[in-house]
């Protein structure tokens, strides 16, 4: 590995100034169960390492029913999955939270860290762009905001410019009769990486027949995760049945360029689309009715 300078800021503003300094060479550690492998392995460069955990911006976990959640890009996994609250409110981020990894990753790795390090097969960003997640992002210049299926725009490639950094994500408050869900499928226990995944969330009428709304996110079957725009605008107003989930997985399809590599082909992936979008919106609305 090559040699780096390390700092760890306790202030937003020094972290965002040496970010600025640097000049493209220097990189954010939130949990470092991504970024240490990639500088070891040669993946990346830096002359810099800046560690964030210790900002209290980016440590914020706060969460209301009425104004939602703000999650700090460094909070690690465990803490969002072990508040009870949170679990119900946004079920689909605590079912990808909890396969993070193992437990000793979940106890450092972060949602944040998961979405800035812009893997194709990450398993939080398909929930995050169910739950219409906003990306509160900070720079010298001040600050702006960027909606989560916006900030990947290639494999490990996202909207960060040099100097800037994700602090926080923001949650919607939960909605009645609303629920969602999270599945991936790999192909071995020992090849944590989801050959295809996908997140839905879901509101239902009071009468818990009907999709009010709906929210599709995929990741691994595309250079990007994906939005499912137009199978989840095509939900609006369906009885929520086996048969309607199928019938959107069909058109989640629509967004998927899958490739070929050495953990399936690109039919299998496009076949799993289907599946995973059809058994998430079930059981999204299963959760729902509860």
């Amino acid at each position: 590995m090559k040699d780096f300078a390390y700092i760890a800021p306790t202030r937003l503003a020094e972290s965002t100034a040496l970010l600025a300094k640097a000049n493209g060479r220097a990189r954010l550690l939130a949990g470092g169960t991504d970024i240490l492998v990639q500088l070891r392995e040669g993946l990346r460069d830096a002359d810099l390492v800046i560690d964030v955990k210790k900002i209290p911006e980016l440590m914020e976990l706060n969460y209301s029913p009425n104004k939602g959640l703000r999650l700090g890009a460094s909070v690690p996994c465990y803490r969002i999955y072990e508040n009870a609250q949170i679990a119900k409110a946004y079920a689909a981020l605590v079912d990808a939270a909890r396969i993070v990894g193992g437990w000793q990753i979940q106890s450092r790795a972060s949602v944040g860290g998961n979405l800035c390090n812009s893997s194709p097969a990450a398993d939080t960003i398909p929930t995050l762009i169910a739950h219409e997640v906003t990306c509160l992002i900070v720079g010298a210049k001040g600050q702006r905001e960027v909606k989560v299926e916006e900030f990947c725009t290639g494999p490990g490639k996202n909207v960060l410019q040099p100097g800037e950094l994700l602090v926080t994500l923001v949650f919607p408050p939960p909605v009645a009769n609303s629920g969602s869900a999270y599945e991936r499928f790999i192909p071995r226990n020992e090849m944590d990486i989801a050959v295809a995944g996908a997140g839905s969330w879901v509101q239902l009428a009071a009468d818990g027949q009907t999709i009010e709304r709906a929210r599709i996110g995929l990741c691994a079957v595309a250079p990007t995760p994906r939005f499912a725009a137009d199978a989840s605008r095509w939900l609006t107003g369906k009885p929520a049945t086996d048969d309607i989930f199928a019938r959107a997985g069909e058109l989640a399809r629509q967004v998927a360029t899958p490739i070929t590599d050495m953990r399936g082909t690109a039919e299998y992936r496009m076949h799993l689309v289907g599946v995973l979008v059809k058994r998430t919106l079930a059981a999204a609305a299963e959760r729902a009715r509860s």
